[in-house]
Formats: C-alpha cells, structure tokens, sequence
C-alpha cells in the first residue's frame, strides 16, 4: 500500500515538473518574443517616425497577447504569493500597452509638432504657424483620450502596488532583486503622479493658448550671473500675446524702463536696506525677493499696478540666460542690432558667447547715450522665438519642446497663472518655483542665495554643499556646510577706462530655510548678524558673507531638528534654487552617503 502510494505520489511530483517546465519555458520563450519586440518598438522612437512607432507598438501589443495567454497557463497556482506577483505584473503591462496605443492615436495628426516624421497629409503642408494654429483649434478632441489613458494608467498601478519587494531576497548571487523591484515600483509610481498631476494642466492647455480668447503674457528675463532668490536679476521684459495658436510679441524693453514709468517708489523693505548698498527705495527690479516665485510675483505687481505701462496679464513667465544658450544651440547663431551671439564659449569667461557679449553691451560703459542698452535681450529673445516658428516643426520643435521641459523641471522657466485652476495645476507639476511643504517626518532643506550689488560674480563662483545629519540621544543633529569659491581674477571695474566689470567680490545674502521649530545651535562664516525667524512655514537663518574674486568663503550652519522628524525612516527633501546650476550636492546619514551629485531640480533623498 505504501509502495502504491509513493509511486502515485511520485508519478504525480514527476506530471508536475514536467507540466511546469515546458509551462515555464514557453512563457519564457513568448516573454523573450516581447522582448525583443520592445527594443525595436524603442529603436523606432529614437528614429522620430511616428507611423512606425505605430506599427512596432501593434505587433507588440499581439506578442504580448501571446505572452499573456501562455501566462495564464499558471494563474491557477496565484495563491502562491511570487505567482501572484507575476500575474499582477502581466496584467498592469497590458494597461500600459493599452494607454500607449490610446496615446499614439491622440498624438498622431500632431506628430510633427512634437518632432516625430510622419507621411505627407494635408497637415504637414501647412506653415508651422498654421500647423499650431490647427493643433490648438482641435486640441480638444486630442484631450477627450486623457481619460481612458489616465484610467489605464491607475489600474496598472494598482496592480504593481500589490508586488510586495519585502519577500524578495536581497540578491541572487551578484544580482540585485528587491532594490530593482523597489526602483522599478518609485520609477512608476513617478511616471503615474507625473501623469495624474499633468492631467489638469493638459485640460486646461486650449485655453493656456489662447483658444478662442487671446491670452496675454509677461515674460521676465532673469540673469543668473547675478544671482536673486527666484534665479536672477530681472533685467528686460516683455509682451506676448497668442490667439488661437497664432503668437506674437508686442513689446519687449529694459526693465529701467518699467522701473521709470512709476512715479514714486515706496522705501525699500528691510532685506534691501540691509543688504543692498545704498539702495534706499523698493524697485521693480529688485521685487523678486522671495525664494517662492507665487509670493515675488505678488510683490512684482504690487508696483507694476503702479506703472503706468501696466497692462492686464494673464501669466508670468521667468526664464534665464540658460533658455538663451539652449535655443542658440538649436537654432545656431543669430544676429540682432549687428551682433552675432553664439553658444560657443567664450575664452574671455569661460562662458557662452552670448553671456558676455550680452554683458559687454548692457554693462560696459562708453561715452555716449545707449538707448534701451538692456533691451538688446528681449530683441535676441524676439529673434529666437521668430526662429522657432519659421522653421519646420519636425526638424527643431521636438528638440524645442523637450529642452522646454528639462529646463522648467531644473527651474530655468517658471510659471505664474492669475487663473486659480491653472496655477493650482502648474504647481502640481512643480513649475511654479513654489517653497513646497516636506511630507510629514521629512526633513526640509533649501538654500538660496541673493547677489546684492557683486557684479556679475556668480558667472565665476562655483558652490557646494555638504549635509550632514546624526542621530544622537534621540536627537537629530544636521550641519550643512556651504563652500563659495571663485577662481577668477578681479575685472577691470574702472569706468572711466570703460573697463567691464562682471567679477568682483561677491556681496551674498543668504538665507538656510530648514523644518519649523528647527534649533539653530550654530551659524559660522556670516559677516553680520545671524537672524533666525519664520517664512514659508519654515524656519529661516540668515547670514550674509563675501566671497573675495581669486578667493573663497563657507557657511556652516549647526541646529537640532524638531522631534517630529522620523529618525527611523529618514528623507531629506532639498528644492533646487531657481536658476542655479551645477551645485554640487553630498548628503550623509549617520556617516553613510546617501546622494553624491549635482542638485539639478529637487531631490528627495532617503
């Protein structure tokens, strides 16, 4: 009876190996088919031909089918959790292939406005100035396919937050498991809140253009070289309207002229009077003081209703001299009033051509009256922008349009809307330049530094920044240390020589916005008194130092955490100071590193 038993049990373990060994290879074998079928769905979209990113994505859509119909051979064994897991993975990939068939059909009669080729139409015919037009006239019926690919979307997220990584051992051998689970899941639940976020703000696109009603905005040009709480100094402006996808720039002058069309100027606050040599009445200028974009462009309009150039807006847009360099790369070199400018560098600064040739003909003096000196920006912007739209859509616009991008995630642009609804869905994306809030237990940090009357110094000034934090006693101790160093030799600042002077010692305002009820212990390397109060609901230290040219300076700031910090699962959230670029960043946590890099758009670091 034994034997009969054992043999019926052995016939059965032996059914079963053989059942799961071709059920696993042919799954193996189909899952290799997709596979290779991803990659030359992936190689067709670095080809930008948009009707066969179509045709990859159908025959992948049928492997995957395949795939999923030999997958299902084993669903019956899901109460074992690791197949469990696999099925929840199969299923969420066929949402996914869904939303980017949805998402191929949406895009398609636009392909060439985003840079992908697409056969003859009627619509590739048309100018670029036509083709917008027609885009934003029907963009409409494009954005009725958001929902069914946001609902696709949300069940494939659903599903891979029921893989549980926790049951995955660490590593097989040199092969890292659980951690590429857990990437491959935040990667996701990214791209899902980046999608859900957009949703609002793609809604809303239409009238952002000016369908059916003309939309006027305000752009600001902020140099960077000379560094202010939301990226730079505000040195030019401009008008620019758009009318059912048809665009123009109606004005573009030097910001002294705004300044200049107020009749009086109320006194400076106190960050001005103290910081900024002899500097007494509060200009247009010098209104983007605050590290939150929201909050400076409220102080901006308090005294641009003051002006007699004001006009209604309907959106700000802030952008810095790095959107210059960008275009000038795409669109090569342009001339305006005579002068070429380029994005070759330029050994004079190390620099973009157009940085110091923009410098050397608004800041050099010379012997006779410059009209508008400051001007010559927005006439450059004006040529780019001219440029843009001359030329074919699908040569340059898909380039355009995803250096757009990067630099709004790197807070080169910001964006302000009057429209409550559209702000709010700006903000969501975080383009805003907004002082977030951290989540609950996070820890907070973000530095931002103020360039009062230094030239054009931050052009040379490198800085770095080193945190550091420590559980101690129940405590959590943070020292975040800030190193300035400027290489370069002082400029020839004599005017009467005409000497052009954009490197001189730096006159630095600083401010270390860290959680509320932050103790600060230390604060070394200021040159006047320390403060310490509340802004933004944040705790705020702020120093001010100099940084000499050939030279160097550090802050290091010491203080205590408040005891709602989570110690045991810490995160540190760092936002970015608009208009920087290449800080670098080192944080640590009780000696070990957690992020060693460039702090290029806002982190969360755990």
């Amino acid at each position: 009876m034994i034997k009969k038993i054992l043999l019926i049990f052995g016939a059965i373990l032996i059914s079963l190996t053989v059942y799961f060994y071709f059920a696993f290879r042919n799954i193996k074998v189909k899952a290799n088919s997709v596979f290779a079928s991803a990659n030359e769905l992936k190689t067709a979209f670095k080809s930008n031909n948009i009707d066969l990113v179509d045709k990859k994505l159908t025959i992948l859509a049928e492997k995957y089918k395949d795939f999923e119909q030999e997958a299902k051979t084993i669903y019956w064994l899901s109460f074992i959790p690791y197949i469990a897991d696999f099925k929840n993975g199969v299923e969420a990939g066929t949402y996914l292939i869904n939303a980017g068939q949805e998402s191929v059909k949406a895009i398609s009669p636009y392909a060439d406005l985003i840079g992908f080729r697409k056969g003859e139409t009627s619509f590739v015919e048309k100018s670029a100035e036509d083709r917008l037009q027609t885009a934003v006239l029907t963009l409409d019926k494009v954005l009725l396919k958001i929902e069914p690919i946001s609902k696709d979307i949300q069940s494939a997220e659903e599903l891979i937050t029921k893989i549980n990584p926790n049951r995955y051992p660490e590593k097989i051998g040199k092969v890292l498991i659980r951690s590429k689970i857990i990437q491959a899941q935040e990667q996701f639940m990214g791209l899902s809140s980046l999608f859900v976020d957009a949703k609002p703000f793609l809604k809303k696109l239409p009238e952002i253009l000016g369908k059916g009603q003309e939309k006027t905005y305000l752009i600001l040009f902020q140099n960077d070289k000379e560094k202010r709480a939301t990226g730079g100094f505000i040195t030019a402006y401009a008008i620019f309207k758009i009318k059912d996808g048809k665009m123009r720039i109606e004005r573009s002058a030097d910001i002294y002229s705004l300044d200049d069309s107020i009749a009086n100027h109320p006194p400076a606050p106190r960050e001005i009077q103290t910081y900024h040599l002899k500097v007494n009445k509060f200009y247009i200028r010098d209104s983007n003081l605050s590290p939150d974009f929201y909050q400076s462009i409220q102080l901006f309009d308090q005294l641009f209703q003051k002006s007699s150039l004001k006009i209604k807006y309907d959106g700000i847009i802030a952008i810095d001299t790095k959107i210059l360099v960008d275009m000038l790369k795409i669109f090569g070199d342009t001339e305006v009033r005579g002068i070429r400018f380029s994005a070759n560098i330029d050994k004079r600064c190390n620099c973009p051509q157009v940085i110091y040739r923009l410098l050397d003909e608004i800041d050099r003096p010379v012997a006779y009256i410059k009209e508008d000196r400051k001007g010559i920006l927005g006439d450059l912007m004006y040529a780019l922008f001219y440029k843009a739209i001359g030329f074919s859509p699908s040569k340059y616009w898909g380039t355009l349009v995803e250096m757009m991008f990067k630099n709004l995630d790197e807070k080169h642009i910001l964006l302000y809307f009057t429209d409550k609804e559209i702000q709010q869905s700006v903000e969501k994306l975080n383009y805003a330049g907004r002082i977030n809030q951290a989540l609950p237990g996070q820890d907070y940090l973000h530095i931002n530094n103020v360039n009062f009357a230094g030239a054009k110094a931050n052009l040379f000034v490198s800085e770095s920044i080193v945190s550091k934090t420590n559980v101690s006693s129940g405590k959590v101790n943070r020292e975040v240390t800030i190193n300035f160093r400027n290489p370069y030799p002082h400029s020839d600042c004599n005017l009467e020589r005409g000497g052009l002077c954009i490197n001189a010692t730096l006159r630095n305002w600083i401010r270390v916005y860290v959680p509320h009820g932050s103790q600060l212990i230390e604060f070394k390397g200021s040159q006047k008194k320390v403060n310490v109060y509340e802004d933004l609901g944040k705790t705020v230290f702020e120093g001010y130092l100099e940084v000499p040219t050939q030279g160097m300076a550090k802050v290091e700031v010491n203080y205590v955490l408040p005891s709602d910090i989570d110690s045991k699962n810490y995160s540190l959230y760092i936002q970015k100071q608009p208009g920087t670029d290449g800080v670098k960043l080192s944080a640590f946590f009780n000696g070990k590193t957690l992020y060693e890099g460039v702090l290029d758009k806002d982190l969360k670091i755990k």
